[in-house]
Formats: C-alpha cells, structure tokens, sequence
C-alpha cells in the first residue's frame, strides 16, 4: 500500500483526496498545511491518518512513500527541494516549476538521490492517451496531417488566476494541456512556435498558440480563462478524422471516415476522478526504483517547459522565481 501525502490543503488538494479514498492501491496518509487547524479538518474530512502543520514536519515522517505537491505554481520549486532533501519521492502538480532552469535543477537533484520525481500532468496517464495512440497507429484516419483543439474555462472567482506573482494567466493552468495533447499526438518532436496572448490585469487570459511540427503537422489550439470553451480536440488525417470530447479529461472518442460518418465511438474507462492513474503510476515507478515515469520521461518535462519559455517569452510575460 502505498502511503501518499499531501504538502497543501487548497482545491486541487481536496481532488487528490477523494482520488485516494477511492484506490485500493493507495493509502490517503498525511496531510500538511500551513495552518494545524485547517490540516486537521482536512484530516477528518477526507480520513488521512495524519495532519501536520507544517510541511517541514510532515517530510520528517519516515511513513510517507509519496508526496503530492498542491500548492501555487510559483512554490512548486520550493516545495519539491524540500521534498527531496527529505529524501520523499515526488508527484509535482502541473505546471511542473515556472521555468526550465528550476525544472532541470530539480530533476538533477532527483537523479542524484535516486528519487522518483515526476509531474502529475494527469492527461499522459490516463488510458484515453493509449486509445488515441492506438487509433493513429492503427490507421484509422490515414497519415496524419493536423489538429485543433481548445481548452477554457471562466476562472474569474479563482484569485491566484489572475495573480502574476502567482504565476497567473491562461498558460500555465490550462495552456500546457494543449501543449502536451499537441505532443502526445505529433510526437516529441522539434516544432515551430507562433502564439499570441490577450492581458488583463496583467496576465494572460486568452492564448493562441500554432505549433508547426518539423515534419509539417500543425496543432492550432487556442486556451483561455475567462470564458466556457467546448475543450474539444480534432485529429485531421487523410482518410478521417478523431473528435475528443474534453481532451482535459477525455470522456469519448469518436472516428470518423473520409465521408463524414461516425464509424467508431468509443466510451472511456470508468474512473474514480482521474488523477488514480498517476497514483498508479507513481507505486510502479517506486516498486521499479525508477525515478521518473514511463507515461511523463524526465526529458519530455523539460521540453515542455522550455515551449512554455518560449511561448511566454515572446509576449514579455516574466514570472517570478521564487528559488531563496
């Protein structure tokens, strides 16, 4: 059984709670806050055995096998050295760090423990990526030429979205799920990047993003926080074409022939909330003293981060680098 943590006790945290109290696989341990109060609440709300009032106190207990970093994304680099340090295998929320240069020491840093450090981008665990894999390999729409997809939600009671000192904008929340769909589909492979952004309040709120890959496939994708999108993606090929129904969390995947007419549909598996599958994941890796996993490589995070670099260095959007 596999005893996992929780370092922060905000919304994503609650999620990740009702993930473990749902796995068999899974135990939901400890929970740390900043507060003791608020951490013994969420104790006893969500049935961890443990509520700590600090992470630093949390990550000197020699029964967490795994912790899960829900914090902001400006303290995700903070929070995973000290993890680290502490000698905890790691599950990091997205945005893995804000920047390549902390994404590269941090895993650095696990390679030289020997610890499992990984980001919980939970659309590359989940069995809707080998589905869609499997279509394409398959040739259930020929060769393929391109896609579209679109991600958004209307974030606006949410502060830290529209906060650049907390790493704020349309990018790093919901941006990097196209980035990776984009990936997954073409490949990892070198692309040409155009991409524009709308402010407000001084960080993104609506991105347009064109990846040209180097072999001519082209992924037009479009993220925002400020409005309901359908989160939709569409796989383009020579004899059809793939529609995904929410590609943030795939709920079914429809084929369709050179003529228009639906030929496939299929269901996803049913599941707890989604993120067990990086749960999952992460037991294997451990079990295997592995310190990255299959389904998110050490080197497919840093790329990533780099094409977040980029893309938000061309609009001059610079975000704090909180490394003391």
């Amino acid at each position: 059984m596999l005893r996992v943590a929780i370092l922060g006790a905000g919304g994503i945290a609650i999620k990740m709670a009702k993930t473990l109290r749902g796995m068999e696989t899974a135990e939901a341990y400890a929970i740390a806050a900043r507060d003791l109060g608020r951490a013994e609440a969420f104790a006893k709300e969500y049935g961890f055995t443990k509520a700590y009032g600090s992470y630093a106190e949390m990550l000197q207990d020699e029964n967490v096998d795994l912790v899960y970093i829900a914090v902001p994304h400006t303290h995700h680099y903070m929070c995973a050295k000290m993890c680290l340090e502490a000698g905890k295998h790691v599950l990091c929320e997205k945005p893995f760090c804000v920047n390549v240069d902390q994404t590269k020491e941090l895993l650095a840093m696990a390679e030289d423990k020997k610890l499992l450090l990984t980001e919980a981008i939970w659309t590359r665990y989940m069995p809707s990526r080998k589905i869609i894999d499997d279509l394409i390999a398959g040739g259930e729409i020929g060769e393929v030429t391109s896609l579209t997809a679109n991600l958004g939600y209307e974030l606006s009671e949410i502060p830290r979205i529209w906060d650049p000192k907390l790493a704020g904008g349309a990018l790093m929340d919901v941006g990097i799920y196209l980035v990776h769909f984009a990936r997954m589909v073409f490949g990892e492979k070198k692309a040409k990047i155009t991409s524009e952004a709308l402010f407000k309040n001084g960080v993104d709120m609506i991105d347009s993003i064109i990846m040209t890959f180097e072999d001519g496939q082209v992924a037009t994708m479009q993220s925002n926080v400020y409005a309901v999108q359908n989160r939709n993606g569409s796989i383009f090929g020579t004899k059809g074409y793939i529609e995904i129904t929410n590609i943030n969390n795939p709920e079914v995947i429809k084929v369709f022939d050179e003529n228009y007419q639906e030929v496939k549909s299929i269901v996803v598996p049913k599941q707890i909330t989604g993120y067990e599958y990086e749960v999952e994941a992460c037991a294997r890796a451990i079990a295997a003293k592995e310190i990255e996993c299959e389904e998110i490589p050490h080197a497919e995070t840093i790329c990533v981060m780099e094409i977040m670099d980029e893309i938000r260095n061309s609009w001059g959007y610079e975000l704090p680098d909180l490394r003391g």
